[in-house]
């Protein structure tokens, strides 16, 4: 008995060592979490106890944030237990795997969550649930119905017109037919670069504006003006960029040539390749899918096309892969429990139920799929809420600046969110581009099942696993080569030079086989240039008349760099669960290999023509021209072909518009 007695307190000891001890396993790994109570909110003063074979290892406090950490923790199994005297007790049981540095472990303590009784699914055992109790929501206010009348919106660039209203049969509630809105876009300008050497900004592998443009062109027009975000436009092309080396998740390639729009002007490209998904060393998938199911859902290009091409991915996931459904309109619920995908039949069904009926509140049905994702979290694996919407957020949510909130707060829980925009007519472009931003995620427009095809069944692993997080670019430009630069595109996404370096400070994330293509028109050094100018050939200012332009005197005298460099290009990134970034820094000259370039070129100058409205039919014939006398890769030749026929319809478009 005596024996038995010591034995316990000194595995207890041993444990408490592997666990805590300062300095005594280097390779340990950093667990890290918050505690949330159902509507997501952080509690402060849980106490959160590691136990390892029913020993106490460790305990702590969560902060006013919610925020726990245990440092230096042994491989192998744990069970976390959380008390709180506002919530009942949690736990839950967990692996941390040998040679992982960090891991996050999120935690919500509410009463389990249950399957709505209105879904009519059933649970991941077959079984039916009850309804559930009354779920806590975010703050809301509630918007007056639109019942009729004219109403002004965005039109184009920015300009108001009237819009024109219908009625749904199946729900008998009025919508507007044309109310998309659109973040307005302001373009990048050229900058000096003795005064502005350095271009700073986040990653983005967004694609939502080339499918939506394909969509307004597909239906003859040209799109609205801030519905072109050229740096979307590049990035839905994956061209075959250097794959990534020496264990590093990303990898840059850069190219310079002649600008095919301003011959005395260069292009430099600066592309980003993501590694490819390592199933191996998967830990697992927890999936939620949000879905909207409220009256403006209901067209066949909506629900109906979402069922179809869910069905399509649920046949792409691995059986040990876990997903889950929740569904919102006026109110939210699971439709479909937690469930391993081997059971491909119960999570069919589940989406085969699915009815569009009701007034739209996202903000709860948000809530509800991060607490879902939260309890369903798989320490080292991949966790995702994945969000298929309009975006029509008629009544619940106003206040967009706490939705942000809390997105960007879950975000740090180890969930992503990414969103797949549907529909047209209102399309609210605008907030789901900023929450995917917001959510560690990406934002894609299903204008067609092909699209849906597209990203949910041959872009699985990129869609869902991010490989490198937080992945900002720095470009410092040479002066002794380059006059003036102008990044094109990416102007949601520019960052202070300081941020860089500020690991607190957000970037893109960029998902397993994901590229960035990046370009930026330079005008080398001895080339006229007034102050800043644009592509069209045309100063900004018009040169003075009495006097030198304040542009080009008093300027700070530097040493000439007389490398040859043209600019440096730095990337910095973060492991999925990681905090702290990696550098990755390259060097640019002119005279390399330019393979990637002129596609990417035509792809640019295509969304700057369409964005400044351009009726020249000469400058769109000649980019017809161009684009079909380019090669490709054979991977890139399907795509390409679909772009050169958008550019015939544009240019078709473009001819019946009168000059502006």
């Amino acid at each position: 008995m005596i024996r038995r007695l010591f034995v316990l307190p000194l595995c207890a000891l041993v444990l408490l060592f592997l666990v805590a001890a300062p300095g005594a396993q280097p390779s340990g790994t950093l667990v890290t979490g918050t505690v949330v109570d159902g509507a997501l909110s952080p509690l402060a003063g849980a106490s959160i106890t590691l136990e390892r074979q029913a020993v106490v290892v460790s305990r702590t406090t969560s902060d006013a944030e919610g925020r726990f950490t245990f440092q230096n923790v042994a491989p192998g199994d744990y069970r976390v237990r959380a008390t709180h005297r506002s919530a009942p007790t949690l736990v839950r049981e967990f692996r941390v795997a040998a040679g992982v540095a960090a891991v996050k472990l999120p935690l919500v303590m509410a009463p389990a969550v249950e399957v709505t009784a209105a879904a009519k699914t059933v649970d991941a055992l077959g079984q039916s649930l009850p309804a559930p109790p009354p779920y806590p929501t975010v703050a809301t206010s509630q918007r007056t119905p639109i019942s009729g009348g004219v109403a002004a919106g965005r039109a184009g660039g920015g300009g108001v017109a009237p819009q024109r209203m219908y009625e749904r049969v199946v729900t008998g509630q009025i919508y507007f037919e044309d109310r998309e809105r659109y973040a307005p876009i302001d373009p990048n300008r050229f900058q000096d670069t003795r005064t502005q050497p350095l271009s700073t900004f986040g990653a983005d592998v967004d694609t939502a504006s080339y499918a939506n443009v394909r969509r307004f062109l597909s239906s003859g027009q040209l799109p609205p003006s801030d519905a072109v975000r050229v740096e979307e436009l590049l990035n839905y092309f994956h061209p075959d960029y250097a794959q990534p080396r020496n264990g590093r998740p990303m990898a840059l390639t850069t190219e310079v040539a002649d600008c095919p729009w301003a011959p005395s002007h260069k292009l430099v490209l600066v592309g980003a390749r993501a590694r490819a998904a390592a199933p191996q060393t998967r830990e697992g998938r927890s999936i939620v899918l949000l879905i909207d199911v409220s009256g403006s859902m209901a067209p066949a290009d909506r629900l109906p096309m979402l069922r179809t091409a869910l069905g399509l991915f649920v046949d792409s996931l691995n059986p040990d892969d876990r997903l889950a459904i929740v569904t919102y309109a006026g109110s939210s619920g699971v439709a479909l429990a937690s469930t391993p995908v081997r059971r491909r039949d119960v999570i069919q069904r589940a989406i085969a139920n699915l009815n569009a009926s009701g007034s739209t509140n996202g903000a709860q049905g948000i809530v509800t799929a991060y607490r879902l994702a939260r309890e369903a979290f798989i320490p080292g694996g991949v966790n995702r809420v994945m969000l298929a919407t309009d975006g029509d957020f008629n009544v619940g949510v106003t206040n967009e600046r706490d939705l942000v909130r809390l997105i960007e707060r879950e975000r740090e829980s180890g969930v992503f969110l990414s969103i797949f925009g549907v529909g047209q007519g209102n399309l609210n472009d605008s907030a789901l581009e900023q929450m995917a931003n917001k959510g560690n995620g990406h934002y894609v427009y299903l204008d067609s099942l092909q699209e849906a095809r597209r990203v949910l069944l041959h872009e699985t692993d990129s869609t869902l696993e991010t490989v490198a997080k937080d992945v900002k670019f720095q470009v410092e430009f040479n002066p002794a080569m380059v006059a003036s630069w102008k990044l094109i595109g990416y102007e949601n996404r520019l960052l202070a030079d300081k941020d860089f370096n500020n690991d607190r400070k957000d970037g893109g994330e960029m998902g397993a086989g994901h590229t960035v293509t990046v370009l930026y028109e330079v005008v080398p050094v001895g080339v006229e240039w007034e102050g800043a100018g644009d592509s069209e050939g045309r100063p900004s200012v018009d040169p003075l008349k009495y006097q030198a332009n304040p542009a080009v005197i008093d300027r700070p005298s530097r040493p000439a760099n007389t490398s040859g460099d043209w600019l440096t290009v730095k990337a910095r990134y973060k492991q999925p669960d990681g905090d702290v970034s990696a550098l990755i820094e390259q060097s640019v000259r002119s005279g390399g290999p330019v393979r990637h370039l002129p596609f990417a070129a035509a792809v640019a100058e295509f969304g700057l023509m369409l964005r400044r409205g351009t009726t020249d039919a000469g400058r769109w014939d000649a980019l017809v021209r161009r684009v079909n006398a380019i090669t490709v890769s054979p991977a890139l030749a399907t795509d390409k072909a679909g772009f050169a026929e958008l550019v015939e319809t544009a240019r078709g478009l473009a001819r019946l518009q009168r000059p502006r």
